[in-house]
């Protein structure tokens, strides 16, 4: 049987840099929040629920706009969780087909939602990473250029390392 490892944390915590170091040692490794970028854009029956919730405007020239479907969500909890809904389960069923494929003695799962989206319930152990939160909004300006208010208005809205260690776990 094969192990799934679910590597998770805040936005700017330092999942990359572990997958990364995953990757150099020959672990395949499944990007969720990739997966999900491709999915808006070749995914059907996706792409018609967004756009039956969320209008066409999400839509310019038939490529999905994340800048368009932030603004619309951002300081709409319903809107978010409504958009995580739709988004959620077609990730998972990437993430069961994309392991299907591999033959490694393990994967790696990266998802800074896997609790959110109750991804961890496909896999067998799960690592948080972690780091102080100066070093995270530093990070978070310098890859993404947004401001000190975006980030944190950002940061509010994500679940905790604490909560997140504190699930109670469901293993497969």
């Amino acid at each position: 049987m094969m192990l799934k490892v679910g590597i998770t944390g805040g936005m700017g915590s330092g999942k990359s840099t572990v997958c990364n170091i995953f990757s150099l040692l020959g672990i395949p490794i499944f990007y969720a929040d990739d997966e999900a970028k491709k999915l808006y854009d070749t995914n059907k029956d996706l792409k018609s629920s967004i756009i039956k919730h969320f209008g066409t405007s999400v839509y310019p020239h038939g490529v999905f706009d994340r800048k368009i479907m932030k603004t619309l969500i951002l300081n709409d909890p319903q809107k978010l969780t409504l958009l995580n809904e739709l988004v959620h389960p077609k990730v998972k069923e990437a993430t069961e087909e994309w392991i299907q494929m591999q033959q490694a003695p393990y994967i790696i799962k990266e998802a800074a939602l896997l609790i959110e989206s109750d991804s961890y319930k496909q896999m067998n152990e799960i690592i948080f990473v972690d780091s102080p939160i100066e070093l995270r909004m530093k990070r978070i300006m310098q890859r993404d250029q947004l401001d000190e208010n975006q980030i944190k208005q950002i940061l509010d809205a994500q679940m905790s390392i604490n909560e997140k260690n504190n699930m109670p776990p469901k293993r497969l």
